[in-house]
């Protein structure tokens, strides 16, 4: 889908860092393996999956006219509401308590969002799959553990169960009618993925004595896989079982969850921390084991042209790693090898029982290293980095983007965006360049980078994670950016490379999950968390989306308008084939 099919006239560019012509860009493509992209067909980018494409034709294009979009920037706001850049509006797709069917509500604190068309021919059909992350017991199940010295002793097994609902993830479809997403209810495809939904987990040996496990949960950000399925991840496990940790000698002892779960469900914390596979036909998953056991933030994958698939994924907490998995053979997560990064001296080290000695003397086989890996990779001298979250892969360079969200722990206050070079562009290569694409703080105007999507015309997009214990005080850094916020970084144009604010979240909120439906037009967000500093459920810090029961509720919402259609240019073009 080069130039000659879109019978434009080609240009030459002259735009900040961006000087690919069609003969520079096939030949980089021919340095990456020619690979492919990971959506769902006909996509040319989307959302969190992204990756040099060979539909992209961004540098045969004239580009000029994206010079006169207009993005007016916001300042950065502390009211209580979901602000918009003009030229843009949004309406609310799904929030809390929602019924998408007899059976089945919405989750709680949705996070990651993805879409998938059932035809390629129409793209305002399909399946919505949201994570939801966490609870807020005292919205969700009427628990108050601040009104309890020992609160453990105060939980009920029926408000376990509410919790339990409220995790895991949703399958819902979803129609536009007359420019407005609307779920079709009662669908065949609408269900619930929670803490109860058993789960097979892919492995030749038991973990902790099984071959299933119950539930997911702490589900954060994920992707689709090459076959169409969904991805979610296993973020902050650790708050719902606790965890086993071991003393030098090797000896295990239970720490503690913040949530108890564990006081009424025996369920071993090893069974949780893993990246998930969900089907959408029937709601099946299956845990990969594979790609080892942390607090997924996310799994960026990529096909190579052999169909073999690399797997990116971050662990979210201080001083913690990033890892790749590349498999062995076609379409598998299961057969390949899991790598840690050693970002000092740019090389991926195998996480191999077999082939490392400092393994095999630490650990019984590859599936105690697979369970206990931050133990394994700290073992081998990987990177301590400062709270790997979201990769995305630059659908025109081939980079892969890292957000580090901050350390506060070592003074990083405000976190960066590392950028990955793979050796020769190769994504399954063991040897790459390691920089720093953009610091956050004042002079680049944004603060602790969480989420990153890239569009149809390669611009990049960025949420903001800073915690609302910390956000809008007088004695914290974060001060100057106020309230949590989305924002672009155009491609090309007078504001190439700016960092422009587009949207502000409405009080103790962060926006996560950005994904693009398959025309451009609309830009899926999650509003997590509103009203999280809550104390009295009768006057709470939020009260968005203003619902007549005046409690904050976590939402989807689509975002639309003349700035993120121009934005996508390619999807104009698309559109003329």
């Amino acid at each position: 889908m080069f130039l000659d099919f879109f019978n434009i006239e080609k240009s030459q560019l002259n735009v900040p860092n961006m000087k690919y012509s069609r003969r520079k860009f096939v030949t980089f493509l021919g340095k990456a393996g020619i690979g492919a992209a990971i959506f769902p067909p006909f996509f040319s980018g989307c959302g969190n999956n992204s990756g040099p494409s060979r539909n992209s034709v961004l540098s045969d294009i004239d580009l000029s006219r994206l010079k006169s979009i207009p993005i007016k920037a916001l300042s950065p706001a502390v009211k209580d509401d979901l602000l918009l850049s003009e030229g843009l509006s949004y309406h609310t797709v799904l929030k809390w308590g929602d019924s998408i069917s007899d059976e089945d509500q919405f989750g709680f604190n949705n996070d990651f969002t993805c879409f998938i068309p059932f035809d390629p021919n129409n793209p305002k059909d399909g399946l919505l799959w949201v994570n939801h992350e966490s609870v807020n017991p005292l919205f969700v199940s009427g628990f108050d553990y601040r009104a309890h010295d020992r609160p453990q002793d105060h939980r009920t097994k029926e408000q376990v169960d509410q919790e339990m609902y409220n995790v895991g993830g949703s399958i819902v479809r979803i129609k536009e009618v007359d420019g407005k997403w609307q779920v079709v209810k009662n669908d065949a495809h609408n269900r619930r993925i929670t803490a109860k939904t058993p789960m097979a987990l892919n492995w030749d040996h038991p973990i902790n004595g099984q071959t299933t496990a119950i539930g997911t949960l702490a589900n954060c950000s994920g992707g689709i896989t090459p076959w169409n399925t969904f991805i979610t991840c296993e973020e902050n496990y650790d708050g719902f079982f606790g965890e086993t940790e071991y003393d030098a000698a090797g000896n295990p002892t239970h720490r503690p969850s913040a949530y108890r779960w564990e006081q009424f469900y025996d369920y071993p914390p090893e069974h949780y921390g893993w990246v998930v596979e969900v089907n959408p036909k029937d709601g099946s998953a299956q845990k990969h084991i594979a790609l080892g056991r942390f607090a997924h933030e996310c799994c960026t994958l990529y096909e190579l042209k052999d169909k073999r698939v690399v797997a990116y994924t971050g662990d979210d907490a201080n001083d913690e790693h990033l890892y790749k998995f590349v498999s062995s053979k076609p379409g598998s997560l299961k057969e390949g090898t899991l790598y840690v990064a050693d970002v000092d001296n740019g090389k991926w080290l195998a996480l191999d029982w077999e082939k490392q000695p400092l393994l095999k003397e630490k650990f019984k086989d590859q599936t105690e290293v697979l369970i206990r890996v931050r133990e394994a990779a700290k073992l081998l001298g990987a990177t301590a980095l400062n709270r790997p979250e979201d990769i995305e892969i630059d659908p025109i360079s081939g980079n892969i983007l890292v957000s580090l969200t901050n350390n506060k722990a070592k003074g990083d206050f405000h976190g960066s965006i590392l950028k990955i070079e793979e050796l020769d562009g190769a994504f399954d290569a063991l040897s790459f360049n390691a920089s720093t694409y953009m610091a956050g703080g004042e002079d680049n105007g944004f603060s602790c980078p969480d989420n990153l999507a890239f569009d149809h015309s390669g611009n990049l997009w960025i949420t903001s994670d800073m915690s609302g214990r910390s956000m809008n005080r007088e004695d914290s850094p974060y001060l100057p950016f106020k309230n949590n916020s989305l924002f672009v970084i155009p491609r090309y144009g007078e504001d190439a490379g700016k960092v422009i604010r587009v949207a502000s979240a409405p009080r103790d909120a962060e926006f996560t999950g950005p994904w693009f439906s398959p025309d451009g037009k609309t830009l899926f967000l999650s509003v997590q968390h509103p009203g999280e500093q809550t104390r009295d459920i009768n006057e709470p810090t939020s009260k968005w989306p203003f619902d007549a029961d005046n409690i904050p509720k976590p939402s989807v919402v689509a975002i639309q308008g003349d700035v993120i259609e121009k934005l996508n240019l390619l999807a104009q073009i698309e559109q003329k084939i």
